[in-house]
């Protein structure tokens, strides 16, 4: 199998095989990321990604679960990824799952027919990163997306009957607008209820736009107890059933479960980390990059 570039994939994607099937990420604009500033987005050759497939069935015996790389592969048209899906399930019959990063916009530009026939021909589950609900931190973060083309393409995954996984940050909104950016985002995510959501501690990234705001002074960073706060603020709001990846590296106070049977457990471990986490003291939470 051939990898281009670093190659990245969920935490929750550990046990997975990973199949490239595009090159780089589509937006490639965010300030806060770096992951595939090295690469220009391009669609790998069927062929190339067939290949890879029957290299992984070699030494593979028994696959459940494949997860397709690199940044925004819902940007191949739907015919093409179709064809990349039958080739997975043919080749692995006992597949279980078989997940992909998929950006709302690109989501957007398909046919609620188009997801309908990827659920068929085996996409069991998106991963999004939503980043925030809040549209004044997703224009200042490039992310070239409204809260409405949020809802709309998480609507339209539901419709089609794909799981969709939302990731977004806390303390994105940076130190002066914490309440606004959580407050929003927990807003969209009751609206558009994803079956898995992700959260994770923001990490300021070697090389990126972000870390020169950071130095500069233009962004100054949410304190850690802004941090607790915001999942406090999330896990009081919350109102659907969910699975809660709060185990992120970087997350201050991890906890992973369902939502709302955990949700009372959950929102005690913030308290408890707000209350007596000497963390809370500082300035500046310790994060590590990607």
């Amino acid at each position: 199998m051939q990898y281009e570039g670093k190659v990245y994939r969920p935490w929750m994607e550990a046990e997975s095989i990973l199949i490239q099937t595009t090159i780089g990420c589509t937006i490639n604009t965010c300030t806060f990321c770096s992951m595939f500033r090295d690469k220009k987005f391009r669609i790998r050759d069927i062929e190339d990604i067939f290949a890879d497939i029957e290299s992984a069935r070699k030494t593979h015996p028994f696959v459940e679960s494949i997860f397709l790389i690199d940044g925004d592969v819902m940007a191949i048209r739907a015919e093409m990824l179709i064809k990349i899906l039958n080739k997975l399930t043919d080749t692995f019959p006992e597949i279980k799952n078989i997940a992909l990063y998929a950006g709302y916009n690109n989501i957007r530009r398909k046919s609620v027919n188009d997801l309908i026939a990827m659920r068929k021909a085996g996409l069991t589950m998106v991963y999004a990163g939503l980043e925030s609900g809040d549209a004044v931190v997703l224009e200042q973060i490039n992310k070239g997306m409204t809260p409405a083309h949020v809802v709309e393409g998480a609507n339209m995954i539901k419709e089609a009957g794909i799981r969709l996984l939302a990731s977004f940050i806390f303390g994105l909104g940076g130190k002066t607008r914490s309440k606004e950016h959580i407050e929003a985002t927990t807003n969209i995510l009751n609206l558009t209820q994803p079956e898995e959501i992700a959260p994770m501690g923001l990490a300021i990234q070697p090389g990126t736009e972000l870390e020169q705001d950071v130095a500069s002074g233009k962004f100054v960073r949410a304190t850690p107890l802004q941090i607790l706060e915001e999942e406090k603020y999330l896990l009081d709001n919350l109102n659907f059933e969910t699975f809660y990846w709060g185990d992120h590296g970087n997350n201050i106070a991890t906890m992973r479960g369902w939502l709302p049977k955990d949700q009372a457990r959950f929102k005690n471990h913030i308290v408890d980390n707000i209350k007596n986490n000497p963390i809370t003291q500082d300035n500046v939470i310790q994060t590590f990059s990607w």
